[in-house]
């Protein structure tokens, strides 16, 4: 707080806006907390005006208008009705969710739906950051988050990855188990194949097109059953986990 007051008594106003809009929202709320003059900068439109449109661009210019004419609080009251309102949606996927796991792993069919409940609510980036990105929820609503935003969204990688390490998820991992049928071998079918991979949301963002690719297409052709799970950890990582308390 002390170096968010010299700050401000340091640079001129029109410095200070500029360090304000640069800001996450997060970042926005905590240093006006710091003093009257802070409070008053990073309550302004011109502030909260900058953080609408970096979050909802599809927003027309007749949606801006008409919305902001109808709500007296102004950019920033305009910011929090539309965070209530995808807060909402993100609530139904989340539900979804809890309905559709079954001894805690969900089958593609369903993985596949909460995708499709997520385009159809036309959330964007910063929607999934908020609502989904987050360590405190289930790691397969942060995969499906995460999914969503690189396959449908088409958001680049490094930015996905980015999100996950600020909101401290990138390293948590989710299990994908697949059943292929078996080959055919001299007029007889073998056995089933199973496939298992334990990968990170990190690791899985950054390279790995086979898993997003099992994921995107789910049981279909030859995959006669997708699984979807998070990673238990290893006996090897829970010794340490000990070693270390």
């Amino acid at each position: 707080m002390q170096q968010a007051i010299n700050i401000q008594n340091s640079i001129p106003d029109d410095i200070a806006l500029k360090i304000a809009s640069s800001l996450h929202v997060f970042d926005v709320c905590s240093l006006g907390s710091c003093s009257r003059f802070w409070r008053d900068l990073c309550g302004s439109d011109c502030v909260w005006e900058g953080l609408c449109k970096n979050r909802w661009s599809s927003l027309s210019l007749d949606d801006i208008h008409q919305e902001t004419h109808s709500n007296s609080k102004g950019w920033k009251g305009l910011y929090i009705s539309k965070h209530i309102d995808m807060a909402v949606k993100a609530a139904s996927v989340t539900t979804f969710m809890e309905k559709a796991l079954a001894f805690e792993s969900i089958e593609a069919g369903n993985y596949l739906k909460a995708i499709e409940l997520l385009k159809s609510l036309q959330l964007g980036f910063e929607d999934v950051r908020f609502f989904f990105l987050k360590p405190n929820l289930d790691v397969l609503l942060n995969l499906i988050g995460l999914h969503y935003c690189i396959v449908w969204l088409g958001v680049p990688a490094e930015y996905v990855i980015e999100a996950l390490e600020r909101n401290r998820v990138s390293k948590r991992q989710v299990c994908v188990q697949w059943w292929k049928l078996g080959r055919w071998f001299y007029g007889f079918r073998l056995r089933d194949e199973f496939h298992s991979r334990s990968i990170s949301l990190e690791d899985l963002t950054a390279s790995d097109e086979q898993i997003i690719g099992v994921l995107s297409r789910g049981a279909v052709h030859e995959v006669i059953r997708v699984q979807i799970s998070a990673a238990k950890p290893t006996h090897t990582s829970w010794s340490h986990q000990v070693a270390q308390v």
